[in-house]
């Protein structure tokens, strides 16, 4: 495709099918040497023969009529990429890959997307979970275009906006007997089911047990909060976790109770501050500053 004018080739097309250089030149508005003219130079960057006159008729050599069958498919993709651009500039298309903890990709985020599905059945969104560090990594890699995260997210780089508080709270079996204050020191003498290390809630819950001087005794260690529900309403321990992981309380399995102190956790969204933000983009970014309202 180097050097190729692609008004050339439409020219020769034309003029084959129209059969005269000068009914060619009349539809693109250009005096007949000019086309003329064109033509030579197509030919003369192949090296071929590309039309003959028979008669009064101009027609396409071999070579010729070889091209012509590579013009029309050339022509296709031109419009069909005119087409695509077009519906860029006038629709809601393309690819957003969103980065988030499974508990907000589990709890919080499905009612969303299915809403942006329904109203932009063009837009497609590439969920992915990891901790805040691996989203961050990949914001700033630009394998990711935005993320919802635990805070803190630091980094120049990073645009981040807080719009959510998510509260912690203990889980006991249904039938076990609950301290009346749920403090890190009554914690601390029980088994409790723990985050896997490395993940920021798991941070954040060993900061507050920290912050009391006291240590809590994982019984487990695991990374998903529907394994750590299971094990402890099958009596295998107490856990903490965020609220936004129990969406309707378990009566019959499982106790809910809030944290002395309390401990929450923010969620942000993060993307990087020269990121350009397409109208896909600006969609899920608008649709998740939307979850601050939420919160009323």
């Amino acid at each position: 495709m180097r050097g190729l004018n692609l008004d050339h080739l439409r020219i020769f097309l034309d003029v084959i099918e129209l059969g005269s250089f000068s009914a060619a030149a009349d539809r693109h508005g250009l005096t007949q040497p000019a086309v003329s003219l064109q033509v030579r130079q197509l030919e003369r960057r192949y090296g071929l023969r590309l039309a003959e006159r028979v008669g009064k008729r101009v027609t396409a050599t071999a070579a010729g009529m070889d091209l012509l069958t590579h013009i029309r498919a050339i022509d296709a993709a031109v419009e069909q990429a005119e087409r695509s651009m077009q519906a860029h500039s006038a629709q809601v298309v393309g690819r957003v890959r969103l980065g988030t903890g499974a508990t907000a990709c589990t709890y919080l985020l499905p009612p969303l997307l299915a809403d942006l599905r329904r109203r932009f059945p063009a837009l497609e969104i590439v969920a992915s979970t990891g901790n805040t560090a691996d989203v961050l990594r990949d914001i700033e890699a630009n394998t990711l275009d935005i993320g919802l995260v635990t805070l803190p997210a630091s980094g120049r780089m990073f645009q981040v906006t807080p719009v959510l508080e998510d509260e912690f709270v203990a889980i006991f079996p249904a039938a076990d007997e609950v301290p009346a204050a749920i403090t890190p020191h009554a914690l601390a003498e029980r088994a409790v089911v723990l985050f896997e290390p490395g993940a920021r809630t798991r941070e954040l819950v060993d900061s507050w047990f920290e912050a009391a001087g006291v240590r809590a005794r994982p019984a487990m260690e695991l990374g998903s909060t529907e394994a750590m529900k299971e094990l402890v309403a099958a009596g295998l321990g107490c856990a903490i976790l965020p609220a936004l992981a129990l969406p309707k309380q378990r009566a019959s399995t499982l106790q809910v109770r809030s944290l002395t102190p309390r401990l929450s956790r923010a969620l942000a969204v993060v993307l990087r501050s020269d990121k350009p933000l397409h109208r896909g983009l600006v969609q899920l970014h608008t649709a998740l500053l939307a979850l601050r309202q939420g919160q009323g």
